[in-house]
């Protein structure tokens, strides 16, 4: 993997020199707003417009936004793939029940994970996982400082076919197919979360998409479950983000490259896309920007007052209050632009979160 070599630029970027009071992301969303299933058919969601610089707002459906962006318009959009990433099984010579989140791929070959009970799991303890029909074997390999665990599967193939895909806590009661939490695009297999921005895509939309001559380019960004976290620190600032592991090829490189040269407007589908895009340009030294290849780990936190490179606007779902993805658009936009578009999203019945509506912010 290779090591983060942040330019000046970027360092300089990152440093935010007044608080910023998570407080004031903070906002009221009775239960009911919470989508506890996805639209059907996928692009049938509702689809909020806004002018991220007057507030401006009009509303529409997801389903027109090959006629709602322009033809010379770049889509980028996140093939992460969401890994069945729950484990169940239980301790060796004991009746514990143990159940494994798998967070991250180290370099190693091991996982970072999360594990309840946690604390009663130690070096060197062994698990068996199970679906009742095939098991297979964890083994912990060390415990981090904040709690969590680095394990080996001595199947992965067969970890990952006795895994469940990990919904979000706030979908109490999912009879969806699994499938129905992967975008229709979905290739690299990664992510602990689906880039949700993404799972209203169709592939008639994404059809309909280059018919209009509206070029599509994709890059990887597998997701862990910091992406989604409230931030518990009073002034945001101080919340340390964990790293996401990120991929670009040459071939979409290209038409990022393109899109900059000419000066065309980049629509980013879903904040990770957001992450990638501008962790590249942070990362580029040449004056017009022009980003490179890239495969290793992202750590860029984009807060307000953050001064974007690449993004020219971006689809977005409605995200919890106090988290960093809440942060990420009020930067792209502002605080109050947001928070008006968030409450009228709630006059007219929009649905939040994972499986809800959407955004787009240009």
């Amino acid at each position: 993997m290779d090591e983060i070599k942040p330019s000046a630029r970027e360092c300089s970027l990152n440093k935010y020199q007044q608080p910023i009071l998570t407080e004031d992301f903070d906002y009221d969303l009775p239960s009911s707003f919470i989508a506890q299933k996805p639209a059907e058919p996928r692009d049938s969601s509702k689809l909020m417009l806004v002018d991220r610089n007057s507030g401006r707002i009009q509303h529409s459906i997801f389903s027109e936004l090959p006629n709602i962006l322009k033809p010379t318009d770049l889509v980028v959009l996140n093939n992460s793939k969401v890994i069945p990433a729950r484990l169940k099984g239980f301790k060796k010579n004991t009746n514990t029940k143990v159940e494994i989140l798998l967070l991250k791929k180290l370099p190693t070959g091991y996982w970072h994970s999360l594990s309840k009970p946690g604390k009663r799991l130690r070096q060197n303890d062994v698990i068996h996982l199970t679906n009742g029909t095939q098991s297979t074997i964890a083994h912990i390999i060390d415990t981090n400082l904040d709690g969590t665990k680095v394990i080996k599967l001595e199947n992965e193939e067969l970890a990952m076919l006795l895994g469940e895909l990990p919904l979000p806590p706030y979908i109490k009661h999912n009879t969806e197919p699994t499938d129905r939490y992967q975008t229709v695009y979905s290739s690299n297999l990664g992510s602990v979360a689906a880039p949700t921005a993404g799972l209203h895509f169709t592939e008639t939309l994404l059809e309909q998409l280059k018919a209009r001559e509206i070029k599509i380019a994709f890059t990887t960004l597998h997701i862990g479950l910091d992406t989604f976290q409230p931030i518990h620190e009073e002034d945001a600032r101080h919340h340390r983000i964990h790293s996401e592991f990120i991929s670009t090829d040459s071939e979409n490189i290209l038409k990022i490259n393109e899109a900059l040269k000419h000066n065309r407007r980049i629509i980013s589908i879903g904040t990770t896309s957001v992450r990638v895009l501008e962790f590249l340009a942070n990362r580029s030294q040449s004056t017009p920007l022009q980003i490179e290849p890239y495969t290793g780990d992202n750590n860029l936190f984009i807060l307000p007052g953050y001064e974007f490179k690449a993004v020219s606007g971006m689809v977005t779902n409605f995200h919890l209050p106090k988290s960093t993805l809440l942060m990420m658009i009020s930067a792209f936009s502002s605080k109050p632009i947001i928070m008006n578009a968030y409450a009228e999203a709630k006059q007219n019945n929009y649905r939040f979160f994972s499986y809800g509506d959407a955004m787009l912010l240009s």
